[in-house]
């Protein structure tokens, strides 16, 4: 069986200005990086008055070492609607070094459902991390700086908000302690690392409408409080006009292709677990006015990457998806169900009924809760049993929800078309689209709907420091706005060892850190890191380039 980067270097690509013609891109507008990426100027939004697409959004079930799919059904999906004749464009997140050489690998999709060039897409890319890395980290120099310079803002160190930020899984660089040596050295204090991905930044750039927007947004971001406990912006400190002019061309998304040659923007960061984890506004926007169809992705499970996608992201830009799409495999569910990873390939009816919880809440936090059309893809195995394939539609049909096979990996577009007729029989339907809550509930309140209706637990505790900072950031004017959930994703609760549909449970919340220039408060709930670190064996070992340049191991 062939890889997914053996798959992805055996095919052809079309050279990048095919594809921008064919998407109705003006070469005017088209930056290339080589023959097979481009960026496209975000200026093209305000020069053209085509009517938007349908969206359609592709979640999944809460994941597990079996796998979903998720990204690959997303690409197949794509490919299907360009099957059966629908004008039809993609919308990604660019993949995150840390995952990379981490655990889970790429974020290209797989088997003939991928964007190309794989490669260069998981590394790399066209420098956007590195733009936005470099960002946060001017901003964290010119504040050490400035108080090293006699602090003529009156920063409390003690109360510094901001970290640098690397993209690698570092555990070593969580909690550090720098500014030792000589006086000239700057000053002695405790500080840390995130990775790139949860920077502020990365969000700053994702919710951003063009560069006097992102400039705006990158001044209010707080980053200290002084001695008498008031905000410290990047503005006060006047790195937000040098910030932007980092981000410039990173603002710009990123055009490549599948597989098939179907148009594909790629831009803006990943990590719904840690971030709000959504394609860029931007290139959502762009994809929408070029396609008049457009899939886009939410990370993980639909509690993470779909609840923001759908609060934060839609609340913001003003998007109204037309359907959604949750991702499952049989396996998947056999494994929420209690059955081990080297068990999953044998038929289990009871395991899988145990399982079937996982998915069938998901389901209805998006019908019921979103009040959006919905239809469940199953990504099929070869060892999936008819009788277990049959449960899961049983199952699904008892909550109106009709189940699509997809065997896009093994067989691209042809493998999804029986998805994508469902997806647009779905665009047609009635749509009630609304928001999990209100945002001008109280902050604590926002963080008990979610935690109620969302993930069916009993409510949010809130640990002392959390209420401190509720009470602060709602006196300084930020209680209204949206929640971004830093949890898990291996649990619809705050501990991932609880898998399926867990009941009972309190969500603990022991941080909130407000994102003013994005414009929503991040919780920090559980022992959630900000930072991953590597596991016992790295996909890094397995990665390999030979003489003339040709990468292995990736996938």
């Amino acid at each position: 069986m062939k890889t997914d980067i053996e798959i992805a270097q055996e095919s052809t690509p079309l050279n990048i200005r095919e594809i921008a013609a064919a998407a109705g891109i003006d070469e005017k507008y088209l930056e290339q990086y080589g023959n097979y990426k481009a960026k496209v100027d975000y200026n093209l939004l305000k020069e053209t008055d085509k009517e938007d697409g349908k969206l359609i959004l592709v979640t999944a079930i809460t994941p597990t070492p079996a796998g979903e799919g998720k990204t690959t059904t997303t690409v197949g999906l794509a490919d299907g609607l360009k099957k059966i004749g629908k004008n039809v464009t993609v919308a990604l997140r660019e993949p995150s070094l840390g995952p990379v050489f981490g655990v889970k690998g790429g974020a290209a999709g797989g088997g003939y459902a991928q964007v190309v060039p794989m490669e260069d897409i998981n590394l790399h890319f066209t420098g956007d991390f590195h733009a936005i890395g470099a960002a946060n980290n001017l901003m964290a120099a010119m504040l050490d700086n400035h108080i090293y310079q006699g602090n003529a803002l009156r920063i409390d160190p003690k109360r510094i908000t901001w970290k640098r930020v690397v993209d690698m899984n570092d555990r070593q660089l969580r909690n550090i302690v720098d500014g030792l040596g000589r006086k000239v050295d700057g000053f002695t204090r405790e500080d840390g690392y995130d990775i790139t991905v949860a920077s502020e930044v990365m969000a700053v750039l994702c919710l951003a409408s063009d560069i006097i927007d992102l400039k705006e947004r990158l001044g209010k971001m707080i980053v200290a409080y002084t001695y008498d406990d008031e905000p410290v912006t990047a503005a006060d400190l006047k790195a937000d006009g040098a910030m932007a002019a980092l981000l410039k061309d990173a603002l710009k998304p990123n055009l490549v292709q599948t597989l098939e040659h179907t148009p594909a923007f790629i831009h803006g960061g990943p990590f719904a677990n840690i971030a709000h984890g959504c394609n860029s506004v931007i290139a959502t926007k762009m994809a929408l006015k070029l396609g008049d169809y457009t899939v886009t992705e939410g990370g993980f499970g639909a509690d993470l990457g779909a609840e923001k996608f759908l609060d934060i992201k839609c609340r913001k830009a003003g998007l109204k998806p037309s359907a959604v799409v949750v991702v499952a495999t049989v396996r998947a569910l056999k494994h929420h169900g209690g059955v081990a990873k080297t068990e999953l390939n044998n038929e289990n009816l009871e395991a899988l009924e145990k399982g079937l919880p996982n998915l069938l809440q998901h389901v209805e936090n998006i019908t019921t809760v979103f009040g959006l059309p919905c239809v469940v893809a199953i990504n099929r195995f070869p060892f999936d049993s008819e009788a277990e394939l049959q449960l899961i539609a049983d199952k699904c049909k008892e909550l109106g929800v009709n189940v699509a096979l997809s065997e896009v990996w093994g067989k691209g577009g042809d493998g999804g078309v029986e998805l994508a007729k469902e997806v647009v029989r779905l665009c047609e339907t009635e749509n009630n689209f609304q928001f999990c809550y209100d945002e001008n509930l109280s902050i604590e309140e926002k963080l008990n709907t979610i935690v109620t209706k969302i993930y069916r637990g009993e409510g949010v505790e809130l640990a002392a420091t959390a209420k401190k900072q509720a009470k602060r950031l709602t006196e300084l004017g930020f209680g209204n706005l949206p929640i971004c959930m830093a949890k898990t994703q291996f649990s619809f609760s705050d501990d991932q060892k609880l898998t399926g549909a867990p009941r009972g449970f309190k969500i603990t919340v022991r941080n909130l850190k407000v994102s003013a220039g994005a414009g929503f408060i991040v919780a920090l709930t559980g022992d959630i890191m900000t930072l991953p670190g590597l596991p016992k064996v790295p996909a890094a070992e397995k990665i390999d380039v030979d003489a003339t340049g040709k990468i292995s191991g990736l996938f």
